[in-house]
């Protein structure tokens, strides 16, 4: 059962659950504050823990101590936040790193204290109370069910708990959960997840959250002649969708806007095959899409006064009699044609027909993300995306939106001298160029289909998916991104 967050006001000591976390400002010593406290109900082993620990409130520093019934809690965590002000990214980080002890040791309850002073902080404290304690255990049976799991967690704050702290608060819920929608999409199998199955989850999603969802099976994408989409998917015995969420506010919106996400259910290669080393991977080539979902859900319960469009382009790339092959020249949704030199880039095709069908919405800016290349991960490492924009003013939002959201993206080039790879012989482009750069020249093919619409690719492909814990994501698919995108919404002002 997923966490359940809620709001309190009172002596976070004094608060009956399993643990209770709190934030300590560098230079904390056992004769002030709440290491005080805890010497005064615990006795002499504070400060032998604290001595032995060399626990003074450095960032990153933690300690926890057992009360054994001395004191409401079970446990109390204590985590340095260092020096300097505390600001909501860190506040999400400090409860995500409780929910993720508390789950570690077994708690139901978890409470977490906002330091004082934090703007947006009851709402990044829930976000990061449910993040934090996420797990994916759908496919355990059996003694692998867990026994135990975050029920419920509470938000903590000093003075009282008004309404705007208790909306914060539920927002924040609203935020973690839809991020945790795409954790779970990046997770499922793909045996489970093909494009008909995302396509009835993002049904579900708008369904739940009051948006309009439209979904174009084979015969929509034929009819309005999306030939790369079906082009990548025609080797699967899995049709392709294509799927547009709309959110509308309730009054006139400031603006239009569109985000598109590739959905790759799963990504063999195609004809030109993965090796099989980390192919299992690849159910997660759906990263993109799995964020779009959740964005929506997140936008539907933030209710941003701007129109949001997300569009989905979802297939299965698969080895096949049938499949498409190198040297194969469609035609676009856009209109001209693209020479395929490489099966195993297939992502770029599905996106050129979303990114030619945002367009047409006319929106005042597009942003899509997606597991796009290698090469990014090679440039940036796997915990931080490349981003390309052909606007740099737009390109400043979006360095501004990563950082308020606490999300590592990194803007790369848009380098003209690599356009040149990607003439064709013998159709109007080529969707792919020599491997240097590969980032950027498929940045490159992809704003040929934008027009003149402002636009920012997100390649996530590193940090889409955790091979281990950190910060605020959890080992799988993490959710990267939706943060940012969310921020970059709530920041528009037409």
């Amino acid at each position: 059962m997923p966490i359940k967050v809620n709001l309190a006001s009172s002596d976070p000591l004094s608060i009956a659950v399993d643990v209770v976390v709190i934030g300590v400002p560098e230079g904390a010593s056992t004769g002030e504050g709440v290491l005080a406290r805890l010497a005064e109900a615990l006795g002499e082993s504070v400060a032998h823990q604290v001595k032995r620990d060399d626990f003074t409130g450095k960032k990153d520093q933690s300690i926890d101590f057992v009360t054994n019934g001395a004191l409401k809690p079970g446990r109390v965590l204590l985590l340095g936040l260092g020096s300097g002000k505390v600001s909501d990214v860190e506040c999400r980080l400090l409860a995500a790193k409780g929910a993720r002890f508390a789950n570690g040791v077994r708690a139901e309850s978890v409470a977490v204290v906002v330091p004082p002073g934090v703007e947006r902080g009851e709402r990044a404290a829930a976000e990061g109370l449910v993040l934090g304690a996420y797990r994916f255990t759908r496919y355990f049976t059996g003694d692998r069910v867990p026994k135990f799991g975050l029920s419920r967690g509470t938000v903590v704050i000093e003075g009282k708990a008004g309404k705007a702290a208790r909306d914060a608060v539920a927002l924040g819920q609203q935020v973690g959960d839809a991020i945790c929608v795409a954790r779970d999409l990046v997770n499922e199998p793909p045996n489970e997840l093909y494009p008909e199955a995302l396509a009835r989850v993002a049904a579900d999603v708008g369904k739940q959250h009051g948006l309009k969802v439209t979904v174009f099976d084979k015969a929509a994408l034929i009819k309005r002649g999306m030939k790369l989409i079906m082009a990548v998917g025609q080797g699967s015995a899995r049709e392709p969708r294509l799927i547009h969420m709309v959110y509308a506010p309730a009054g006139k919106p400031k603006g239009k806007l569109a985000f598109v996400g590739k959905g790759l259910t799963f990504d063999s290669g195609g004809l030109c095959i993965k090796p099989a080393p980390g192919m299992e991977e690849m159910k997660g080539d759906m990263g993109g899409a799995a964020n779009v979902v959740a964005l929506m859900a997140a936008v539907a319960a933030a209710k941003p006064n701007v129109e949001v469009h997300g569009i989905i382009g979802s297939a299965e790339n698969m080895p096949d009699g049938a499949a498409y092959r190198p040297g194969d020249i469609f035609g676009s949704l856009d209109g001209r044609t693209v020479e395929i030199i490489n099966t195993d880039a297939e992502g770029r095709l599905v996106l050129a027909d979303c990114l030619a069908y945002a367009r047409a919405l006319k929106p005042d800016f597009i942003v899509d993300n997606a597991t796009l290349t290698g090469a990014c991960v090679v440039a940036l490492g796997p915990t931080v995306s490349g981003f390309f924009s052909n606007r740099e003013e737009l390109a400043e939002r979006m360095r501004s939106a990563a950082k308020a959201a606490g999300e590592s993206m990194w803007q790369l080039p848009l380098a003209e001298e690599l356009r040149e790879g990607l003439k064709s012989d013998w159709a109007d482009i080529k969707h792919t160029a020599d491997r240097w750069g590969g980032a950027i020249t498929a940045a490159l093919f992809l704003r040929e289909f934008v027009g003149d619409v402002p636009w920012v690719h997100v390649d996530i492909a590193g940090p889409s998916m955790a091979s281990k814990p950190y910060g605020i994501v959890s080992k799988g698919g993490t959710g990267h991104g939706v943060l940012t995108f969310l921020r970059l919404i709530e920041g528009f002002t037409g």
